[in-house]
């Protein structure tokens, strides 16, 4: 079989596909995609807003909420492109350079968030275990050194993986099984050895996908043993209620990650609707469901919810005035 690599002279892209069966309805399955998009783009931009306008929330936690907000948009961003403008408008065709660009991204962005979620399941265990040390700890500077350390260990947890599957020949065959550039399926179109990619994969997995769970599961055991451990249900129900965000935020995110990885692993031969289903819950579900899960926990979860109806009042306005 004939090998393309990014040294050929010949232009080369990948093909991205939709839903297979489907592509006289792509027009239709574009709404509630759209609308997910809308979601998530207003919520999280709400959440920025609400916790840059007021004081009161110049908070460790809220800054945590405000990197998770970010990191929910730019997921949210890095495939809104090639999702919508193929259900659209048809467009397949994605050049080599922009998708490594996305894969970069997308991957990038969801081991920041697995890295937020860690760094917040840390925050509430010294808030609730060491009160009296909160303060002294979570400074404004150790918050920017931790957001710092986030960012230096995402990219350079991507960057390797992505070199080492740009470097490699590519078959004649470019097409991806999905509307974005995920590792998971771009490695299939590889004509080559592809063991070191999978070993690094396989200890990349090790350290983010496994170790960053295992952490928050030993932060929030030792959380729920300390409040347990307090006199009653008025001084217990508080702190639960404060750690319930966080948790379901948690099982937002690495459900879908178990989900695709399981229907990779051991539903090769399913319906390609199926892959197409869980790859998108991996990706959406996140941005989408943290702005809800945040502005219905929070004690400032009216702002939150006040502002995203003015702000969708406002889209509303605009898109009309269009029209």
């Amino acid at each position: 079989m004939s090998e393309v690599t990014n040294t050929t002279r010949a232009p080369f892209y990948f093909i991205l596909t939709g839903i297979s069966g489907s592509e006289a309805s792509h027009i239709w399955i574009s709404i509630p995609f759209c609308c997910l998009y809308t979601i998530s783009i207003v919520g999280n931009m709400t959440i920025l807003a609400v916790i840059h306008t007021e004081p009161s929330l110049h908070q460790p936690m809220y800054l945590f909420l405000s990197i998770l907000a970010l990191t929910d948009l730019g997921l949210t961003l890095t495939t809104l492109p090639t999702v919508m403008q193929l259900l659209w408008f048809n467009i397949r065709k994605i050049s080599f350079e922009a998708c490594f660009a996305q894969f970069f991204f997308l991957h990038g962005f969801s081991f920041t968030e697995s890295s937020v979620l860690l760094a917040m399941s840390f925050d509430c265990y010294v808030a609730i275990c060491h009160p009296h040390h909160y303060a002294t700890i979570f400074t404004s500077k150790v918050i920017g050194r931790i957001g710092l350390a986030i960012i230096c260990r995402c990219v350079l947890a991507v960057l390797p993986s992505l070199f080492l599957l740009k470097g490699l020949p590519f078959c004649c065959s470019h097409l991806l099984s999905h509307s974005y550039c995920l590792h998971l399926y771009m490695i299939h179109l590889v004509c080559a050895d592809t063991r070191v990619n999978s070993w690094y994969g396989f200890a990349l997995v090790l350290l983010i996908i496994v170790m960053d769970p295992l952490l928050i599961v030993l932060s929030y055991t030792f959380i729920l043993k300390s409040i347990l451990g307090t006199v009653s249900w008025t001084e217990r129900f508080p702190a639960l209620n404060n750690c319930l965000s966080r948790i379901l935020a948690v099982l937002v995110l690495y459900v879908p990650v178990i989900g695709i990885s399981m229907t990779h692993r051991f539903a090769k031969h399913a319906s390609p609707l199926v892959h197409v289903i869980m790859a998108n819950i991996y990706l959406l579900a996140p941005p989408v469901m943290n702005p809800i899960i945040y502005s219905v926990k929070t004690k400032q979860g009216a702002w939150v919810a006040q502002m995203s109806l003015e702000v969708s009042m406002f889209l509303q306005k605009t898109v009309d005035q269009v029209v």
